[in-house]
């Protein structure tokens, strides 16, 4: 089956963009996915059944019940009556924030949640689904431009299959030196290209490899760490998300983890761009790093099933199948939930504590 085009504007802007040279990949990708009549800025949601993708929070409203938990334990370490905010980057279809609005508890003081979304399309989807879906909550729910944009944030910050989806780079290894791995117009296809000399890699040097070894640099998703650490003044961010070590993506997947969907199915990265999800794994010994660097603590760095235990999941599911109305609901919610703690087995959870505020002597 012959694939679908691709927008024709997201075309019309990488040729321009290419401009009949090598078009460095993480534009491709900013171009592809983000630019007017891109994938994330398509009249539909690329989430759900009839998206591209699911994310955990799709798989069981478990997830959110058990963010719940760890969302007032961190509002009871800075002051229940204080004020706290969660700021929530790349919402989607707001799943995740409404499973956790309807696990919060309902007194004390009203909690808000920010959303920061880039997409226009979704943005105006989140407000619709918000005011049809929050009316009675705990959350007062509003959106803003960018992480800092109402000001420091005391609270958590929340990322879920956030920094995966940045616009990343691709290198290829040669012998004694990482290479820029980037995209042409063959005047039919788009094709890989590579580019000439050493890459310039910021942050920590990568590895040695074996030649033709390929990798995924997420430079903005490290970037994003810094403006994190400029941003919380007070508490936590959490990001939710899949990847490795450096030493584990270089090893363990010489090809690279780039990987393109449509419709919940792999297709090639390069067909039809703007019509597919594309992201790679993250490496978290670089975000690791570059989160240290820039003054943020590191409370806990473990797999999502590790974290989710902690955070109750356990209790959350027997409570849920207590509730069920049937043998046969119980028996799903069960089934959602090994979905949800097995499934998802690439998945970590990283947790950076801001470093708090300066006590003048």
């Amino acid at each position: 089956m012959a694939a679908p085009p691709g927008p024709p504007e997201v075309q019309a802007r990488l040729l321009a963009a290419a401009a009949g040279g090598i078009l460095r990949f993480d534009r491709f990708v900013e171009i592809a996915l983000y630019s007017e009549g891109g994938f994330y800025r398509s009249r539909e949601s690329p989430l759900g059944r009839h998206g591209s993708f699911y994310t955990a929070a799709h798989a069981s409203p478990l997830f959110g019940a058990a963010l719940a938990r760890r969302l007032c334990a961190e509002r009871e370490r800075l002051g229940a009556k204080r004020p706290f905010r969660v700021v929530e980057v790349g919402p989607g279809d707001g799943t995740l924030a409404l499973d956790v609005a309807r696990s919060l508890p309902t007194d004390g003081p009203r909690w808000r949640w920010t959303f920061v979304e880039r997409s226009p399309t979704l943005r105006a989807l989140l407000e619709e689904r918000i005011r049809r879906e929050a009316v009675g909550s705990p959350v007062a729910f509003d959106f803003a431009p960018s992480l800092g944009g109402e000001g420091a944030i005391v609270g958590a910050v929340v990322g879920n299959e956030f920094l995966d989806a940045q616009p990343f780079r691709r290198v290829v290894r040669h012998p004694g030196e990482w290479r820029e791995l980037g995209v042409r117009w063959s005047g039919s296809s788009w094709e890989w290209a590579e580019g000439d000399g050493p890459t310039v890699v910021p942050g920590e040097p990568l590895p040695d490899a074996e030649g033709g070894t390929r990798y995924e640099l997420l430079e903005r998703a490290e970037g994003f760490v810094r403006e994190v650490a400029d941003s919380l003044a007070e508490g936590t961010a959490i990001f939710l998300d899949y990847g490795a070590s450096t030493t584990e993506l270089v090893r363990g997947h010489p090809g690279g983890t780039l990987a393109a969907v449509r419709g919940h199915h792999p297709v090639p990265p390069l067909e039809a761009p703007g019509s597919a999800d594309l992201s790679a794994f993250v490496d978290f010994s670089r975000l690791r790093a570059a989160a240290a660097r820039a003054g943020l603590r590191e409370r806990a760095f473990r797999s999502q099933a590790e974290a989710l235990g902690e955070w109750g999941i356990g209790p959350l599911i027997e409570g849920a199948v207590e509730k069920a109305e049937s043998a046969e609901e119980g028996v799903r919610i069960r089934l959602a939930a090994k979905n949800l703690l097995f499934g998802f087995e690439t998945f970590s959870v990283l947790e950076l504590e801001a470093p708090g505020p300066t006590v003048m002597s």
